[in-house]
């Protein structure tokens, strides 16, 4: 993991920067101390080499920093949801305007069983089990830059049904066991409900299992998603490609390999890279499956499935499921690439803010660090603003069609891959995509 290490002359700046974002996110701190030691705690993980632990960020200091900043972290009763909230409204006025809500899992592996919400539980994003705890971000994403604003940390039964360790750690009464993705659902409709923010597309991969409840939801609130599946997943549809009329369920890498014939191509450029990549998409509309522990069942929900392939791949590979019907394919799949630029951002930047180095073992004690943990990193990318930004992802067309086949290009002017994102520079590439 990259670690952070800032020349003098930034550090000074960004200090100063959150000088100011102590004074628009912590108001409803109701103590001056309390928003002193917020200050330290931030220079801490901005400036501090190493682990950012309290220890660490208290340095060489007096004993009374580190117990201040243990007591102001770990037991102090403020409310991180304000803070949160702030920093999110002030980033949709001021950053790039976000074009999604992007969920981020975040695992932690840890070498004990005292720290909150750790245990030893399958983690599909290693592939293995581990002794670990497991959270999500939400993240503001737009194609040039995203920051985190909310986080879910998902408690393993043991952590809510025993009444000992459920006190130890300060778990609230109200906190239950869910599955990640269901803990990042509630966040979503959390801030969709009360946040007073505009919304935006949710993207998030999602496991067959999980699906159902996401989908119905985010559909009770009108909440536009992309949600990435897996190929086996299931999906009923009406009929396609070499399937006659339905209805008909087949596994959703089946159903998109039977419509090659209507594949796309769209050429982008990856967030972080130089070098174009080639992507081939389609799609087919699908009905969504309503939970099976609904009191009643709800109609099929009309969906689109969008499939993709690599340039050279004989079968898709990557899969979508998506509730937003009015936007061309090229427009969707960016969208759900940004995920890319969230992982960027997270290894880049939250990590050596210290977003992994909690070691307390209270459930308000992490969610106040993850909270200035994201603090720091808005003041980290606020901060660089004037250094020219990554242009994430772009679609523009091939500079000829391969043998045999029509190249149709988008008309001018491109139509904006989001509504509230930036137009185009003067002399920056048009993003079109031609069709096969």
């Amino acid at each position: 993991m990259a670690r952070l290490v800032l020349p003098e002359d930034s550090t000074k700046e960004i200090s100063e920067l959150i000088d100011v974002l102590i004074s628009l996110f912590f108001e409803s701190l109701p103590r001056r101390d309390q928003r002193n030691w917020a200050r330290v705690y931030l220079n801490g993980l901005v400036g501090t080499a190493g682990k950012k632990t309290i220890r660490n960020i208290a340095g060489t200091g007096a004993s009374s920093v580190e117990q201040s900043l243990q007591q102001f972290i770990s037991k102090s009763p403020w409310d991180w949801t304000p803070v949160r909230r702030s920093l999110a409204q002030h980033l949709e006025r001021t950053a790039q305007r976000p074009l999604a809500w992007v969920i981020q899992p975040m695992v932690v592996e840890k070498a004990g069983d005292r720290s909150v919400g750790v245990g030893r539980q399958f983690v599909p994003q290693l592939g293995r089990t581990a002794n670990c705890q497991q959270a999500s971000g939400i993240w503001l994403a737009s194609s040039e830059a995203s920051f985190p604003v909310e986080w879910t940390l998902t408690l393993p039964g043991p952590w809510t049904s025993e009444l000992l360790r459920r006190r130890r750690a300060g778990i609230p009464d109200t906190a239950r066991s869910l599955t990640p993705a269901q803990d990042a659902v509630h966040a979503v409709q959390r801030m969709a409900a009360s946040w007073q923010l505009q919304r935006r597309p949710v993207v998030m991969e999602v496991a067959n299992s999980d699906l159902p409840h996401c989908i119905e939801s985010f559909a009770l609130q009108d909440i536009p998603f992309v949600f990435k599946v897996d190929g086996t997943l299931p999906v009923s549809f009406g009929g396609a490609g070499r399937h006659k009329p339905g209805p008909h369920t087949a596994p959703a890498r089946e159903l998109i390999d039977s419509l090659r014939s209507q594949r796309r191509v769209v050429e982008w450029t990856r967030h972080g890279r130089a070098e174009g990549s080639v992507t081939l998409l389609t799609s087919a509309a699908i009905l969504a499956t309503p939970c099976e522990d609904r009191p009643v069942p709800a109609p099929p929900t009309p969906l689109l499935l969008v499939g993709a392939w690599t340039e050279a791949a004989m079968l898709p590979s990557e899969f979508w499921i998506t509730n937003i019907g009015d936007r061309p394919l090229a427009q969707l799949f960016l969208l759900a690439k940004l995920t890319d630029r969230v992982s960027l951002d997270l290894s880049d930047t939250c990590e050596p803010v210290g977003i992994r180095d909690f070691e307390g073992r209270s459930f308000r004690g992490w969610h106040h660090h993850a909270t200035l943990a994201s603090v720091a990193h808005a003041a980290m990318l606020l901060g660089a603003r004037g250094h020219r930004p990554d242009p994430g992802p772009l679609a523009y067309p091939a500079p000829s069609a391969r043998p045999g086949e029509q190249t149709v290009l988008a008309p001018r002017p491109p139509r904006p891959l989001i509504p509230g994102q930036t137009p185009r520079l003067p002399g920056q590439t048009p993003r079109r995509e031609y069709i096969r």
